[in-house]
């Protein structure tokens, strides 16, 4: 039988998903018979799987011991110092500068390196988090970056301040979050692109269709090199590959870009620059106006420089 005290890390989430962490190994449909079978009680009275937890009650679940071993695995972890430049770091949050070709997230049985499990490894040679004591929750990425953009993930240490960061990036409507991208062709002024993007699960490709969903981009020039533009771009909807395809479909692909990009510019860059990836980094995160445990972020602005290879071409081509 599992018998434990929710602390105030395990607090303020529902004991499904508090159980889905704690029996990391159990089965979808193990987890809910137990509340079918009112089998997981708080303060000895049944609840249903929706309860919110408190700090301080007593969470029992009748399972066997047999069970509580098999199911209850928590991962290997170890205590390494974070390579990666901390952009800015306090009791609730850490934000980095992720480099390119870098996973935020990993697949379902955690085997590939991802920054994750480094932020992971590094809350643990600092005595933040110890997965053997907080099994109920986990520091977590509050947003997502796909694996060739650099640039800023906020992470999260506690379960209010992840809930609040993802309602932010959800709603995106007190939090900016710029992107810098190199893309063929001059822009001339600023624009907003409005066209619904629709991803082929077969193929992983992203294409402008009506039958897709909404989708809503800013792009401004920053600087030109020569038939070149560097752009910030900033994102009103969180699509799959939604600043690729948008620029792209304006006759602006971003360099390097091996999916949607000029497959002439990207073998060029690489014959030159020895650059093969799209030129794409996440480089300015502005919070609003922000309330609850978060509120001290309000009008903060948090930057993270370009990788030094993407500064050298730019200074390459300045020239």
């Amino acid at each position: 039988m599992l018998q434990k005290t929710i602390s105030s890390l395990e607090a303020h989430q529902r004991v499904d998903k508090y159980l889905r962490k704690y029996l990391s190994q159990a089965p979808l449909s193990f987890i809910y018979k137990l509340f079918r079978k009112k089998d997981v009680k708080i303060n000895g009275h049944w609840v249903k799987e929706s309860y919110i937890l408190n700090e301080g009650e007593e969470l029992t679940v009748f399972v066997t011991d047999e069970q509580l071993k098999e199911f209850n695995q928590p991962r290997k972890i170890e205590k390494i110092s974070l390579n990666h430049p901390i952009v800015y770091e306090d009791e609730n949050i850490l934000i980095i500068n992720k480099p390119r070709g870098l996973l935020v997230h990993g697949d379902k049985d955690e085997q590939r390196v991802t920054l994750a499990n480094e932020v992971l490894n590094y809350l643990y040679y600092k005595g933040e988090y110890d997965p053997n004591e907080n099994q109920g929750f986990r520091p977590a990425p509050a947003h997502r970056l796909d694996r060739n953009t650099s640039g800023l993930v906020l992470f999260a240490k506690n379960l209010v301040s992840l809930q609040q960061l993802e309602d932010l990036f959800k709603d995106k409507e007190e939090i900016d979050k710029i992107y810098l991208a190199l893309v063929k062709g001059h822009l001339d002024e600023p624009m907003m692109i409005d066209a619904p993007l629709l991803k082929d699960e077969k193929s992983g490709l992203v294409k402008i269709s009506k039958l897709g969903k909404s989708a809503l981009t800013r792009v401004e020039p920053f600087k030109y090199y020569d038939d070149l533009s560097l752009v910030k771009v900033q994102i009103f909807t969180g699509r799959t590959h939604q600043i690729r395809v948008h620029l792209s479909s304006k006759g602006f692909p971003v360099v390097g870009d091996g999916k949607y990009g000029d497959f002439a510019l990207n073998k060029e860059f690489k014959d030159i620059y020895k650059f093969d990836n799209q030129f794409l980094h996440a480089y300015q995160i502005y919070f609003k106006k922000i309330g609850g445990q978060l509120s001290y972020l309000t009008n903060k602005t948090f930057i993270a420089p370009l990788p030094k290879k993407e500064e050298e071409i730019l200074s390459k081509l300045g020239k």
